[in-house]
């Protein structure tokens, strides 16, 4: 992955993340993995007050269509989300998946991290593109043969769309109130104007 991955925050783009276990092991393989990080994830919603558009997560990575926070920006969510989770998966070390997923190809021990370093990012300011991105993570958990319908697998946001269903990470939703914040503004060229003004970062 690159050393210097550019981040663009300030637009109130959404943004589709996506981040992988260590070594690509199935550290999310277990329905209770699963759950944990939800949990984790929830909590960090309300904490930095961003809005879950959707989300899957898969035995091994996962992915993430938020809004940017009102506190923070996605880079300090991400941050704070695998820090807490690989926190308490450390606690409860007997937990881990079995030993014949956590070895490499090699045979060698696997890894104590949890996570690979930092995170994919994209931005998204189009609707097709926030579809785009819904249908991929939905359809991902049967595309892999984990389940035969999108539904089946509840780790995803699909039933919350289909049904209306409340899980432990809220999808849609904002209990807080709106408040516009001014931003500092920049433009790719570096120029003053019209065009959509952007806040370019270079953190985790």
């Amino acid at each position: 992955m690159p050393s210097r991955l550019k981040r663009y925050y300030g637009a109130k783009h959404l943004h589709f993340i996506t981040c992988s276990c260590c070594h690509r092991l199935p550290m999310l393989g277990t329905p209770q993995r699963r759950d944990l990080f939800l949990q984790v994830l929830e909590q960090a919603r309300q904490r930095y007050r961003f809005v879950v558009v959707g989300y899957v997560v898969m035995p091994e990575h996962f992915h993430l269509l938020m809004s940017e926070p009102e506190d923070g920006d996605p880079s300090v969510v991400m941050k704070v989300v695998k820090q807490e989770f690989a926190r308490i998966v450390h606690r409860r070390g007997s937990e881990y998946p079995t030993h014949s997923h956590r070895t490499r190809m090699n045979g060698a021990p696997a890894p104590a991290k949890v996570w690979q370093k930092r995170f994919y990012d994209f931005n998204v300011w189009t609707e097709s593109k926030r579809i785009e991105k819904l249908r991929y993570m939905h359809r991902n958990p049967v595309k892999r043969g984990l389940v035969s319908q999108p539904e089946q697998w509840i780790w995803s946001s699909f039933r919350s769309y289909a049904y209306a269903e409340v899980g432990g990470l809220r999808v849609n939703f904002q209990e807080w109130p709106l408040e516009i914040k001014e931003r500092a503004r920049e433009t790719f060229s570096g120029c003053q104007g019209p065009r959509t003004p952007l806040i370019r970062t270079e953190r985790e």
